[in-house]
């Protein structure tokens, strides 16, 4: 064979196997190239590379809503200023107190909602809009200490009122978000989370928090009160409790409560048509027992309402109950230490005549009571 042909067949053979290399590069290079960016992108989130073109999408999507919630929402929520009752310190001298917390007005004749606690032992009572205008406020009435609210009244007009929404459409995850006064100080303060759980109950000060929205949103001082609303800038609950430590030593992180709404509609409503919510009322200042105070005490049982006092001319004055008897039962309803004193007492009617079992003298006793509304 002709050298040059035999060179000129090498040179072919090997052009071609380059070439053929060269595709096999290529097909390799394009389906790398495709793990990383194609199929919409399924591979960047397994890969680390962030969140998906359709995940954005969502992301994005939120963040509009809860922007546009608390910008529908931020007219109506108020920063209430509370100019206590001097008390005297221990050298008899007078101490004026200033507190804050935040309300939500739910009408537009000036009708705001906050909690019994922010509006405790009041003098003089005002409201900072959220543009800065401050009005003298009224006291309407409270339902303390049944639940944590209380109703206020400011002059109508130049300003926005929030509808309550449906606490019980919300779902485990839902995006809720709390606007209030963080700190005292800083006004209408947002901070966005989620629905953590619903129906929650919690002790505070001796009675039970009843249908409360767990929520990881931050509320901090000053918040109380304030409004948690969803992201069609309804309010769904009343910031009233945040969870900071269990006992002594175990710190809370991300527990945070409100009143539901469906709880405050028929109180609301009712403090604003008649200026009163109506609960059953006994007559008497309690202390719920435990052990420790069962033993100091020498009570003879461990459970129970300890009557610290009982009111000149109310129920249960007029059924002969004394100052250190201890209600063991009001109608039907036994006292424990998860049916402590006021939640028995909410569970009667306002007009009811119940049978209360009380302990005296060593032995249970039972008396007719008449109860009254308060």
């Amino acid at each position: 064979m002709d050298p040059k042909i035999e060179r000129r067949r090498l040179s072919a053979n090997s052009l071609l196997l380059l070439l053929v290399a060269a595709s096999v590069a290529g097909a390799i290079s394009g389906a790398a190239v495709s793990l990383v960016v194609g199929n919409g992108g399924s591979s960047d989130s397994a890969a680390g590379a962030g969140p998906s073109t359709e995940e954005r999408r969502v992301l994005v999507q939120e963040e509009n809503l809860v922007s546009e919630a608390v910008a529908f929402a931020v007219p109506a929520v108020v920063t209430i200023i509370n100019e206590q009752i001097p008390k005297q310190d221990a050298l008899g001298r007078e101490v004026e107190e200033v507190s804050v917390g935040s309300g939500v007005i739910i009408d537009p004749r000036g009708f705001i909602v906050t909690n019994a606690h922010v509006v405790h032992d009041w003098a003089t009572l005002k409201v900072v809009l959220s543009d800065g205008e401050e009005r003298a406020a009224s006291f309407v009435s409270d339902d303390a200490p049944f639940t944590d609210l209380a109703v206020l009244r400011i002059a109508p007009g130049g300003f926005k009122a929030l509808s309550l929404g449906d606490s019980d459409a919300l779902v485990p995850g839902q995006t809720v978000v709390v606007i209030g006064s963080a700190l005292s100080e800083f006004r209408n303060s947002v901070s966005a989370g989620v629905v953590s759980g619903l129906h929650r109950r919690w002790l505070r000060e001796g009675v039970y928090m009843e249908d409360l929205v767990q929520t990881d949103a931050a509320i901090n001082s000053g918040n109380s009160g304030g409004p948690l609303v969803n992201t069609k800038g309804e309010v769904v609950g009343i910031s009233t409790t945040v969870v900071r430590q269990l006992g002594s030593a175990e710190i809370v992180y991300g527990i945070s409560f409100a009143i539901s709404s469906n709880t405050m509609k028929p109180i609301v409503s009712s403090i604003i048509a008649r200026g009163f919510y109506p609960r059953p009322y006994l007559g008497v200042e309690h202390q719920n027992v435990d052990e420790d105070l069962a033993r100091i005490a020498r009570l003879g049982v461990a459970r129970g309402a300890l009557v610290r006092r009982v009111i000149d001319g109310g129920p249960a004055a007029a059924a002969g109950l004394r100052a250190g008897d201890v209600i063991l039962r009001i109608g039907n309803n036994e006292l424990s230490d998860e049916l402590p004193f006021i939640n028995a007492l909410a569970k009667v009617g306002v007009n009811d005549r119940v049978t209360v079992e009380f302990w005296r003298g060593g032995r249970p006793q039972q008396v007719e009571v008449a109860l009254k509304p308060r």
